[in-house]
């Protein structure tokens, strides 16, 4: 399999937008008829997106049942929002794709009411390609499979995923959390659920709707209309086929394994696992349907994407998996899986790993709740019936509304924070902060970024507090959060944030502190000067030397911009600690990241810079040294003068260092008046060698420092040419007196 890497971040990180927009505005044209506002605002994401990922220019996109290739090459590898795409756009028959730049908003509303059409009808009428072909759009090429082939093949018939009206009846009714449907929605059902692959339709379809406007996931909602929609297929096949539950149970247990994991490891940890309260008993039958391989490559891809091992995750495998034999048993097999991924070849898997395998065997759940409490519960639903009998208070419908999405999850990180503001057990506290990371991982993913904000900002006020007992989990939980998938998620839409959501985020990274770097280097490595670039920029500089020792995974980029701007951001800081990083940079073969190298060694007042730019220009030749001394110069920068005195100071001008020399001087003589000061008397010094052997070499550097006093033309150098002319050396004021005054 071809390297993604050799695709350059920007492409790839642009396709992933165009995927994910496409995908989101394709399913919800088909929910919603095209003049719903939730279609124009797909579409209005989708035309950016387009607009991003092209550049004004042609871009191509191959497709594959699981993969996107840009010139041949994946975008993207492993399950996500590209895999998804190319899963759908296979399925409606489309094998390529060209955008032509900047495709017009008609053109968008066309192409996804094609891809909203009945795909039967389409493949009658000669495939997706042959109608787009027809309606005269030019700004947007289709390529397709065979269909003569396809139609000999095999009749044109319905199937129990036909993404018809009553599909889209279907789908709305579940977001909605109807109860019943009418005879023909429980006859579609009934064939749902005997076919794995509608079940895994209707159960991505469900999950369209439950995105924020920018696309992001709402993980606990999307897993709530999945369960939903399974307790229909179960309660119709219940009552019209009770003897087919067990291959429908065993049918959403197959199609569940194909789901995201985040949203498989959201479903089955709200609960309802075995011998707990689960309606339909849908949890406790996908639980059972997944044998070890299932289990096995859930936790691998989901181990793979986030990198580590959750609290969350062990309470899910406990569940699924709660006898010791099998949980040894299945994690054998996860680790040969993730051995084949580039997860498992990383150098410190192993360590990663045992850490990960400590976690999943000895997680034990406990009795958080105690039993009263849960008798109380389990009679909330017997009150709240009897109040329903009773006369609805005049206020009841301002108290509902303090139950909305919004004002519930602000509760939660009222309630969230005030915990780990009054924690006091020591035992506790790392379990606790935790949660309050896993917390800000889900508001960053469902951009609630000022909701995110606060909660960093108590965690790092305890880290601050170092008599708290969650002050060092707390530190923990926040360099968690800097590397986990939710923050450079968040990052990568740097671009496309507001003013004010760019600013908050700022204030989130700041909360989290310098490892929140990492996860900004794909933006660090951009080559153009992108809003997103310049905010991630800006976010790396106010953390100041700190943030240095975290740019080494940009200093480890193949790409030349990408090193650019690691020196650009090392000047910025202007830290001695820098200097050992702009060494190689300078020392490089590529000239405009030397010249970046340089100007930022300049920028950093300590002698080892000094000695860095020397070492340089005593090693290099040819273009890499010009483009040195070229960069030194070019800003007429006064901090650049320390940098040259010293370099003059430590040569040898008679010796291997007399080529240095000259450029220096001549580098000071560029500079002009900006040169004045101690340079003139180092220069005058220089000028005043004498040497009996090296004649050529002597004259050379006596007429370079004269032309250098020249050039800077302050009253200090003229008067050194007037001290050399009058009481020089015979070649020195033979050399001075030609001097024009």
């Amino acid at each position: 399999m071809a390297d993604v890497t050799q695709l350059s971040p920007e492409l790839v990180r642009n396709v992933q937008g165009l995927a994910r927009a496409l995908v989101a505005a394709a399913r919800a044209r088909t929910l919603y008829p095209g003049e719903h506002p939730a279609v124009a605002s797909s579409l209005g994401r989708l035309h950016t997106a387009i607009r991003d990922a092209t550049g004004g220019a042609a871009l191509t996109l191959g497709v594959t049942p699981d993969l996107l290739l840009v010139e041949g090459l994946p975008a993207a590898q492993g399950p996500g929002v590209v895999a998804e795409a190319a899963g759908y756009l296979h399925g409606r028959d489309i094998l390529e794709m060209t955008f032509g730049g900047d495709v017009p908003p008609a053109t968008l509303h066309a192409l996804l009411a094609l891809l909203a059409a009945d795909l039967d009808t389409l493949r009658a009428e000669g495939g997706p390609a042959a109608v787009w072909a027809r309606q005269g759009h030019t700004a947007i090429v289709l390529e397709q499979v065979d269909y003569q082939k396809v139609l000999e093949d095999r009749e044109v018939r319905r199937t129990p995923a036909t993404k018809d009206d009553l599909w889209r009846s279907i789908v709305r009714g579940v977001n909605e959390r109807r109860t019943s449907f009418d005879e023909a929605a429980q006859q579609r059902l009934l064939a749902i659920a005997g076919d794995v692959g509608a079940i895994g339709e209707l159960a991505a379809d469900v999950i369209v709707p439950n995105r924020t406007p920018d696309g992001s996931p709402m993980l606990t909602t999307q897993a709530a209309a999945v369960l939903a929609a399974y307790r229909h297929l179960t309660g119709i096949v219940s009552v019209l086929a009770p003897e087919r539950r067990d291959e429908v149970m065993s049918n959403i247990a197959a199609a569940t394994a194909r789901l995201e994991p985040s949203v498989v490891i959201q479903m089955l940890g709200t609960g309802g696992g075995p011998g707990e309260d689960d309606e339909g008993g849908v949890l406790g039958g996908i639980v059972s349907g997944f044998d070890d391989g299932k289990v096995a490559q859930l936790l691998a891809t989901t181990l793979a994407i986030d990198g580590q091992a959750s609290q969350r995750l062990a309470a899910v495998f406990d569940t699924i998996a709660p006898d010791a034999e099998r949980k040894e048993r299945v994690l054998r097999m996860t680790s040969s899986l993730l051995r084949e991924t580039d997860f498992g070849q990383r150098t410190h898997f192993e360590t990663l790993w045992s850490s990960m395998e400590e976690l999943l065997l000895t997680y034990n759940e406990r009795p958080f709740v105690s039993t009263a409490y849960r008798a109380e519960l389990d009679g909330a639903g017997e009150r709240a019936s009897a109040m329903a009998q009773a006369d609805v208070p005049l206020e009841a419908d301002e108290w509902l509304l303090t139950l909305g999405q919004e004002n519930v999850r602000r509760l939660s990180v009222t309630l969230l924070i005030d915990l780990l503001n009054l924690e006091r057990d020591a035992a506790r506290a790392p379990q606790l902060t935790e949660d309050v990371a896993a917390l800000v991982e889900d508001l960053l993913m469902g951009g609630e970024y000022a909701l995110a904000l606060r909660v960093v900002q108590a965690l790092a006020s305890r880290v601050s507090d170092r008599q708290s007992v969650s002050s060092t989990p707390s530190r923990g939980a926040l360099d968690r959060l800097a590397d986990s998938v939710a923050m450079r998620e968040a990052a990568d839409m740097l671009e496309q944030m507001e003013e004010n959501e760019a600013k908050t985020f700022a204030e989130i990274c700041a909360g989290v502190g310098p490892a929140v770097v990492t996860a900004l280097v794909p933006e660090l490595s951009l080559e153009q000067d992108t809003p997103g670039r310049r905010r991630a920029f800006a976010i790396t500089l106010s953390f100041g030397a700190l943030a240095v020792s975290r740019l080494t995974a940009l200093l480890s980029h193949r790409r030349w911009h990408a090193l650019r701007n690691a020196a650009m951001l090392l000047g910025e800081i202007g830290s001695p600690e820098a200097v050992p990083l702009l060494q190689p940079l300078i020392r490089g073969s590529d000239p405009r990241v030397a010249r970046e190298a340089a100007r930022a060694l300049s920028n950093i007042d300590d002698p080892s810079a000094a000695r860095a730019v020397h070492t340089v220009l005593r090693a290099t030749s040819g273009h890499v040294r010009r483009a040195v001394v070229d960069a030194l110069v070019a800003e007429r920068d006064p901090r650049v003068v320390p940098v040259l005195q010293r370099i003059l100071n430590e040569s040898e001008p008679l010796g291997t260092d007399h080529h240095i020399v000259l450029e220096t001087l001549g580098a000071l003589g560029t500079l002009g008046s900006v040169s004045d000061g101690q340079a003139v008397s180092d220069i005058a010094r220089l000028m005043g060698r004498r040497s009996w052997f090296s004649r050529k070499k002597i004259r050379a550097l006596k007429q370079t420092a004269l032309e250098t006093l020249r050039q800077i033309g302050t009253p200090a150098a003229t008067a050194a040419i007037r001290d050399a002319a009058a009481n020089g050396d015979r070649l020195l004021r033979r050399l001075a007196r030609a001097i024009p005054s």
